[in-house]
């Protein structure tokens, strides 16, 4: 398989496209920019099957909506998080300024720990939250990678302040799920650039005793 990261909108979120060799593909947190993210797809003749999100502020899903219609795919979300998208009180863009950012809901809620089988392509699903209750990681064993969203990144970890955020539950969700993974994982954080497991065991100064 093949994955693109396209840093996009102005807090350069990264969205990921995952597509294997019959040109299928997953995208994960589409968060602006939807005009140029479809033309990228079409582009590549990638034929999205899904939309991930790992969690539901704004600027994760910005451009669910262009995606979704375009494509005539489903949006995944976790349902701790299932009003955020049509909330802009609940999904930060009316805390922030950024105007009214919504989606419709999304067309599946995702309870629990399990696998996602889509198409072909199958992904563990860990619930992370922490920097916010629904935050979810999306692992692809066969691949090595591990979706992250604002979780986990290179020298640093998600915020907790905003609204349902939890400190303590987010050190928790890095320790008993994303740092349990091989230390040669690719972590693909939400945003900056990756890094892997073992770079964050041994130097993320917020892991110190990890």
């Amino acid at each position: 398989m093949n994955w693109k990261q396209i840093p996009l909108g102005p807090l350069q979120t990264n969205c990921y496209v995952l597509w294997n060799d019959q040109k299928k593909c997953l995208i994960i947190d589409p968060g602006a920019e939807g005009e140029s993210l479809v033309n990228w797809l079409n582009e590549n003749n990638l034929q999205p099957l899904a939309i991930l999100l790992t969690h539901a502020h704004f600027d994760h899903i910005g451009a669910v909506e262009k995606v979704r219609t375009t494509f005539s795919i489903p949006v995944y979300i976790d349902e701790k998080e299932s009003d955020w998208l049509i909330d802009p009180g609940r999904n930060g863009s009316g805390l922030f300024g950024m105007g009214k950012i919504q989606a419709e809901p999304a067309d599946y809620l995702l309870s629990s720990e399990k696998k996602i089988v889509i198409e072909g392509f199958t992904l563990v699903l860990f619930e992370t939250p922490g920097h916010s209750p629904g935050s979810l990681s999306y692992y692809v064993p066969s691949e090595g990678i591990v979706f992250a969203g604002d979780t986990l990144f290179m020298g640093s970890i998600g915020r907790s302040d905003l609204p349902g955020g939890n400190h303590e539950q987010l050190l928790s969700s890095i320790h008993d799920h994303l740092l349990t993974l091989p230390e040669e994982t690719k972590v693909l954080p939400g945003h900056g650039p990756t890094t892997t497991v073992g770079h964050e065991m041994d130097g993320n100064p917020f892991l110190n005793g990890f």
